[in-house]
């Protein structure tokens, strides 16, 4: 996936608008929420809604490394970005350095997936979670933070400034008696971890409000008690919590009870951006039985700018391709796919926020795919047949979970390892045969930049560009 350079310049662009529907339920655990949430009401947020929203992705095809990691970029909220930034950053260099003993490609058999949720998104207040999933850790490796900015003050807060520093006592002090006496809490584990400051910003640093305005607290499993008794949920309801609220916290809580239409976190400008309105003259009736054909496919995206700019690369050659898109990437770019359709391209699923679905429950599974599916119908009125697997694992169970068709690939360009256009187009040109299906990333400007290459030199050699489907049906 996608990794770059923050630019605080680019960051400050502008006032926001977004737009929370009133759902009441948040997602499985397995597509990003909290592990052990508690059942008490909550808002979603509508991603698309956010103007100048980037998604910050980063990953490995490498089955013996596999990695995937996500988190938003607002425009506004630089202070924000750049702590989960080093947060993510930091994970990602343990994670290499004990699972993958070479610290890119070897192996000792783990998998790190960081997703992201959007807690709140209005006014001046913008919360984001960051789930863990660490195959590699003791436990089960799954964990979760809050992160929190304050467009007011022009700052990134913690979960615990959501508590006023002379309330924050009486908060522990709840929290604790709450927790003591349940399953599994150990009592000396407990006050250990909440007296000590340093421990105890360690442990509180998951907190989100309800649409009732109560606090739900979280705990990882193994931070106050054994970790086979799990996660831990505290729910301080709205009269209790709010007096020991900051300003802060109080403007974050009136702004999920009662979300505003807009969000504004003081940036001067946001650009309006550039999605190609190319409509498709017709279905493709390239006869592979008698022409050379090779089917691009371009995995993680959608993405912004980089999907725009290579729809337009492709509208150039009348080039057609497969998406296989990301489902927290659709939710948060749904024109860019809307665009991708109706340029005459297949969308594909590649699954809500790119786990080894190996390693997950048939209904996981199915809850992963299901997910980024309804996504991509909401946005362009076709369901996907079919989905590529992240890192291609595949298995049984996960061919049995699911109707799509599964969806590999003859040539690897190895561009999320290889940031290089020059390399990743003479990869293409030099290995690619008739009927092959060809891997790559829309998320990378550097693959989007080698495509202007690759068709240019195919196409004089012969090669028509057709979507996987189109490629199967004909061959």
């Amino acid at each position: 996936m996608r990794s770059r350079t923050l630019l605080p310049a680019l960051l400050l662009l502008g006032s926001l608008t977004s737009a929370c529907a009133h759902g009441t339920s948040e997602p499985p655990v397995t597509d990003g929420a909290r592990p052990g949430s508690s059942p008490s009401p909550a808002r979603t947020v509508d991603p698309s809604k956010i103007k100048g929203l980037e998604i910050v992705d980063d990953n490995s095809e490498n089955s013996s490394c596999p990695f995937a990691t996500s988190y938003p970029d607002v425009p506004g909220a630089e202070a924000m970005t750049a702590t989960m930034n080093k947060d993510v950053e930091r994970r990602l260099a343990i994670f290499r350095s004990g699972a993958c003993s070479d610290g890119s490609d070897s192996v000792a058999g783990g998998e790190l997936n960081i997703s992201h949720q959007f807690l709140v998104a209005s006014g001046d207040v913008l919360g984001v979670r960051l789930t863990t999933q660490d195959h590699s850790a003791a436990s089960d490796g799954q964990s979760a933070a809050t992160y929190w900015y304050d467009g007011r003050a022009g700052a990134s807060r913690t979960a615990l400034g959501l508590v006023a520093g002379g309330s924050r006592d009486a908060f522990v002090a709840a929290v604790k008696d709450q927790l003591r006496g349940r399953e599994g809490v150990d009592a000396a584990t407990l006050d250990a971890t909440l007296s000590d400051p340093e421990a105890r910003a360690a442990a509180l640093d998951d907190m989100d409000f309800t649409a009732d305005g109560a606090l739900r607290v979280n705990l990882d499993r193994g931070e106050v008690g054994a970790p086979p008794a799990g996660a831990y949920t505290v729910t301080l309801p709205e009269a209790t919590i709010t007096p020991w609220l900051s300003g802060f916290g109080k403007r974050a809580q009136r702004q999920t009870v009662s979300p505003s239409p807009s969000l504004d976190l003081g940036a001067p400008h946001v650009p309006a951006p550039a999605v190609p309105t190319r409509t498709a003259s017709g279905d493709d009736d390239t006869d592979c039985k008698k022409v050379k054909c090779l089917a691009l496919t371009f995995d993680d995206g959608p993405a912004a700018p980089e999907t725009a700019t290579l729809l337009t690369y492709l509208a150039q050659y009348r080039a057609r391709v497969t998406f296989f898109t990301v489902g927290q990437n659709v939710a948060a770019h749904p024109d860019l796919v809307r665009a991708e359709a109706k340029a005459g391209h297949e969308v594909g699923n590649h699954s809500w926020n790119h786990p080894d679905l190996t390693r997950l429950t048939r209904e996981q599974i199915a809850s992963q795919l299901d997910r980024t599916s309804a996504a991509v119908k909401a946005a362009t009125g076709t369901t996907p047949t079919l989905f590529r697997p992240p890192y291609g694992a595949i298995s049984p169970v996960v061919r049995a979970a699911t109707r799509l068709s599964p969806v590999l690939w003859d040539v690897d360009t190895e561009d999320w390892k290889y940031r290089d256009p020059a390399k990743v187009a003479r990869t293409v040109i030099t290995q690619a045969h008739p009927d092959d299906v060809v891997l790559l990333h829309d998320i990378h400007p550097t693959s989007v930049a080698a495509v202007p290459e690759i068709l240019r030199t195919l196409t004089a050699r012969g090669y028509h560009f057709v979507t996987v489907s189109h490629l199967r049906a004909t061959m």
